[in-house]
């Protein structure tokens, strides 16, 4: 992976304010690969003190947003489809991880898996992009 590319998505998920509000933070990326964490707190649970599923839902968003245009060019989400398994323990960890499994010149698919502590199954993805084959705003390209 090209370091500009890299270095321009850390910067990028560090300032984005959702992934600010949820206390998102990018660890690992690569060509169609990343690594997302954010701790799961109290204020994320549903009406039954578990975590709330678009909690889940975000930390797997964040991977997948930056898997996917992870190549530079502009992807948009055309489907998830997301598989409950588990809640969190309270205070935990959540490490979301996508990988690219297939990719065309027009779309891309991933896997995502959401673990408590890098260990227990919390929820899987599976996940398709359509790519754009625009540049990303971001790296300002000429």
């Amino acid at each position: 992976m090209e370091r500009k590319i890299k270095e321009a998505f850390f910067k990028q998920v560090d300032h984005e304010p959702f992934a600010k509000k949820f206390g998102m933070r990018l660890v690992d990326l690569d060509d169609g690969y990343s690594k997302v964490e954010m701790k799961f707190t109290s204020d994320m649970e549903n009406l039954f003190g578990m975590a709330h599923g678009g909690a889940v839902f975000a930390v797997i968003d964040e991977a997948f947003e930056t898997a996917s245009n992870s190549h530079g060019t502009l992807a948009v989400a055309l489907n998830m489809n997301i598989t409950y398994l588990s809640s969190p323990s309270p205070g935990s960890l959540l490490i979301a991880e996508a990988r690219e499994c297939h990719r065309t010149q027009r779309t891309a698919l991933y896997d995502i898996r959401v673990t408590e502590n890098g260990e227990r199954l919390i929820a899987t993805c599976q996940a398709l992009v359509y790519r754009k084959g625009t540049p990303l705003p971001f790296l300002n390209h000429p």
